[in-house]
């Protein structure tokens, strides 16, 4: 059983999206103990992506929406989202995307909720990434107007 106190402390919510379901039995019942165990937690989130791609998680929602029966003409966009990895994710307002040095891209990342998030792109490697960089990053999204694909 899990019994880290800073978890419960700090309300920590842990989730994990991707194709979980290919990954070996012992390391998907770790998994389900530990988001089982954040469940009821609501103040901090860690979503880790485990064998994710987001082109794969519309491929997978689309396969589940047809074995579901959907008919075509009631599929929208909120029978989409239903069906995503990210079901239970609130809309994704930012996104920073670091060791970026050669360009700006999103490699398939969230495809789906991304589109009308803000990104920051950043030269800086994750291990390098630090409180006084979050601190500009927040600072340069509050600066931004969102008008969010309008």
């Amino acid at each position: 059983m899990i019994k880290e106190a800073t978890v419960k402390e700090e309300k920590v919510n842990f989730n994990v999206i991707g194709r979980v379901h290919l990954l070996p039995a012992d390391v998907r019942a770790k998994i389900n103990e530990l988001i089982e165990f954040t469940k009821e937690n609501d103040q901090n989130f860690i979503n880790l992506c485990i064998m994710y791609d987001g082109q794969e998680e519309i491929v997978d929602a689309v396969k589940e929406i047809i074995k579901n029966g959907v008919k075509a003409g009631d599929i929208n966009r909120e029978v989409i989202k239903n069906h995503l990895y990210t079901r239970d994710f609130p809309e994704v307002d930012y996104i920073i995307r670091t060791g970026m040095e050669d360009g700006a891209r999103i490699s398939g990342f969230l495809l789906w909720d991304a589109s009308y998030a803000e990104f920051r792109f950043r030269d800086d490697y994750w291990p390098d990434y630090n409180e006084e960089m979050l601190i500009e990053d927040i600072r340069e999204y509050l600066r931004r107007t969102r008008r969010r694909g309008k």
